[in-house]
């Protein structure tokens, strides 16, 4: 599926840009906007993760009092965590493929993969001191995983990005449940006794990296939302439409894992539903997938006078004015982090409002 990118060219000439009317932000001002607001994010986080996440795999937990009798369905549900990411090289490199071109998200992904990779090494040394699996078993899994390539579900720039916002919330829920089993509040009765206060903690610490991925990604979904509305809900109708989590045509016995996560309750269709997408519906200003798809269909092109094109109808289809306050406040965090460190004196970042968006939005 090919759909044009939106991050900037290498260079732009007076021949590449769009006739614009003056009132409206050309294309390429558009760009340029997303990409300044991606790179001041990315400065943020990365300022922010160094500062409050900088956590490793081997020396931040207690493995040697990692409980060794853990049920079946515990150790099927960590081998499964535990497969899933070791495909963080395809993740990362597949990825990086198309936004190569941005600064900010280029360089996110980098940090994006190292916090990912830092999972995967993780959950291996679940698997390997609770026993489940032997180191033999392990080495020899690891093979067969690595054996096969992932690839992006995508070809764009912006549906791999919306694809991995729902997909970074439903890693979370992932391991918010898992924790919820081993620190004895799951109400499944065939899961009780597997209390693990390491464990606990495991599953608990990466899910904060996961929501702190799943913001990341959603502050620049957000920009685009703004900037680009109707090509930003098109690419959210489709994706959750397609939605699948990474790599499940790729793990052995998926049928088996995906089956018991959705017996232990950590994910199934109904979490899809209610606990990812309706979050992210909420978080996005989007009230629900009925109206989305009803706002898209009503949606009429409607030329400009001098070139260019607006859709009438977008904005039936979520709450501009939320996602504006969303985008001005990320810019504002931008703004002070910019302050604190120079940036502010030489180069600010600076929101600049979509004219487009209806003026009850101000």
């Amino acid at each position: 599926m090919t759909i044009p990118e939106l991050y900037p060219p290498a260079s732009i000439t007076e021949a590449d840009r769009p006739i614009t009317p003056p009132s409206l932000l050309s294309v390429a001002e558009k760009d340029r906007l997303i990409e300044r607001g991606f790179l001041g994010l990315y400065r943020w986080y990365m300022a922010r993760s160094q500062e409050t996440r900088n956590w490793n795999a081997d020396k931040s937990f207690d493995w040697k009092s990692l409980r060794t009798d853990f049920t079946p369905e515990v150790t099927v549900i960590l081998e499964g965590f535990f497969a899933v990411e070791q495909y963080v090289p395809d993740f990362t490199a597949s990825i990086l493929n198309t936004v190569r071109r941005s600064h900010g998200r280029s360089h996110f992904t980098l940090r994006w993969g190292f916090e990912e990779e830092r999972h995967a090494d993780t959950w291996e040394n679940a698997v390997l001191f609770s026993k489940g699996r032997t180191p033999k078993q392990i080495e020899e899994y690891k093979y067969l995983l690595r054996s096969k390539e992932w690839q992006a579900p995508w070809d764009s720039a912006l549906y791999n990005l919306i694809y991995t916002v729902f997909q970074e919330r439903a890693t979370q829920l992932n391991y918010l449940n898992l924790a919820k089993i081993v620190s004895g509040k799951s109400d499944k009765v065939h899961l009780q006794g597997n209390e693990d206060p390491i464990l606990t903690k495991v599953a608990q610490t990466i899910a904060v990296d996961e929501a702190a991925h799943y913001n990341f990604f959603l502050e620049c979904a957000r920009l685009f939302l703004y900037y680009y509305p109707e090509k930003t809900l098109e690419a959210i109708k489709d994706v959750i439409h397609h939605f699948a989590m990474p790599a499940y045509n790729l793990v052995p016995d998926w049928a088996g894992f995906s089956e018991t996560v959705y017996k232990a309750g950590i994910y199934g269709p109904r979490e899809l539903q209610r606990d990812v997408i309706q979050v992210v519906f909420r978080n996005m200003g989007i009230e629900s997938r009925k109206k989305l798809e009803e706002g898209i269909k009503r949606t009429r092109i409607v030329p400009l006078e001098g070139g260019g094109e607006l859709g009438t109808a977008i904005w039936d289809s979520f709450d501009y004015g939320l996602v504006e306050g969303d985008v001005r406040r990320l810019y504002t965090r931008v703004a002070d982090y910019e302050q604190e460190i120079g940036f502010a004196d030489i180069d600010p970042t600076v929101f600049v409002r979509n004219p487009e968006v209806p003026s009850s939005a101000d």
